[in-house]
């Protein structure tokens, strides 16, 4: 027993020497402080330590506080403080989505790295923008935050997808009433992106919109990829409170079963000879296989939610780009969400299309 506890002492020793070693020391700042900011990304930028310099906002009065909260911030309304700051190399953008293309592309010609929530900007031609300033002003690292391309599940499911050929999936993304902005853009572009993400370009095969008296808004969509067509569901219809989100996709292999990037299950492909399923002939238990799902039991940082909702991993794959510790992804780039713009676009024709049919 003496030798097993001197193995354990070792390694629990080793891991945290190897986080104590892990420190960040180039600048960063912080555009914009709403309940997103305080609830899912600064809990990560604190956990990791990245040396906070400035948080900015649009009210005074928040400004004046923010120091008292956080020690060693400087809260200020003035963005141009931070561009002008030499010492600042990474901004984190998450403010109002109708500023973000104009923060973006200053902090761009400013020369610093970007983090820009979604959605960075509002359309294509923005996007095609704010692609040119990168290759006008240099390529500094830039990364979209949408969080579940950085999810623990999507990496798991991303490796298995690779081994079997897609035929089909299934997308429901059902939350309740949205009547502060676009939920195309602001809601919807959370599956859209996910699905163009896994497996690649979409075209529109077919569109269907309803919407309500109170303003509520469905989406049912026929997406084509190569080689893979989708059905989604994506509806402002339903329920804040229970808000469900599910991906279903059918493989060569089997069956995965995405659920709220929570849990990913997966079920194998039963037998069949001359098209005749060996299941109903012989009867036998279903077999799953949990491929990744959170333990509430242990209270660590990898079963903690912003972990599996993928925040913490886009903020700690930005700041290692920032600090040279690793390459540009460009997965994560403000090209990667080219796909998922130009589907947009396409989307809203239908949308038009249906809405002067109506009339």
């Amino acid at each position: 027993m003496g030798y097993i506890d001197e193995i354990i002492g070792r390694y629990k020793s080793v891991r945290s020497i190897r986080e104590l070693n892990h420190i960040y020391t180039q600048r960063y700042a912080l555009v914009g402080l709403g309940n997103h900011c305080v609830s899912n990304l600064l809990p990560v930028i604190q956990y990791l330590q990245l040396p906070l310099k400035y948080i900015c906002c649009t009210s005074e009065k928040k400004a004046g506080l923010i120091s008292q909260k956080y020690k060693g911030v400087k809260g200020t309304t003035s963005l141009q403080d931070i561009l002008n700051d030499d010492t600042v190399s990474g901004v984190f953008v998450a403010a109002n989505p109708h500023s973000h293309f104009h923060i973006a592309n200053e902090v761009i010609k400013a020369g610093k790295s970007l983090f820009i929530e979604k959605p960075p900007c509002e359309n294509e031609r923005e996007l095609k923008s704010l692609t040119d300033t990168v290759k006008l002003y240099g390529s500094k690292h830039i990364v979209v935050g949408l969080q579940r391309r950085f999810a623990p599940a999507t990496q798991i499911l991303q490796k298995r997808l690779r081994i079997g050929r897609g035929r089909h999936y299934h997308y429901r993304y059902l939350t309740g009433l949205y009547p502060e902005g676009d939920a195309l853009l602001d809601l919807f572009i959370h599956p859209l992106d996910y699905v163009t993400f896994l497996f690649g370009k979409a075209r529109v095969k077919a569109a269907e919109e309803m919407r309500s008296k109170d303003g509520t808004q469905t989406l049912f969509l026929m997406l084509e990829h190569q080689g893979i067509t989708g059905m989604l569901e994506l509806s402002t219809d339903y329920s804040w409170q229970d808000a469900q989100e599910q991906l279903s996709i059918s493989t060569d292999k089997g069956q995965y079963v995405l659920d709220r990037m929570e849990r990913l299950d997966f079920s194998p492909r039963h037998s069949a000879i001359w098209g005749i399923p060996l299941e109903k002939v012989f009867q036998n238990n279903a077999t799953v296989v949990s491929l990744y799902g959170r333990n509430g039991f242990v209270p660590t940082i990898g079963n903690n939610q912003i972990v599996s909702q993928g925040f913490f991993s886009e903020i700690q794959a930005f700041a290692d780009m920032v600090e040279n510790r690793c390459e540009d992804n460009h997965a994560f780039c403000l090209e990667s969400v080219k796909h998922v713009y130009s589907l947009m676009a396409e989307i809203k024709k239908y949308m038009n299309i249906i809405d002067d049919h109506i009339l």
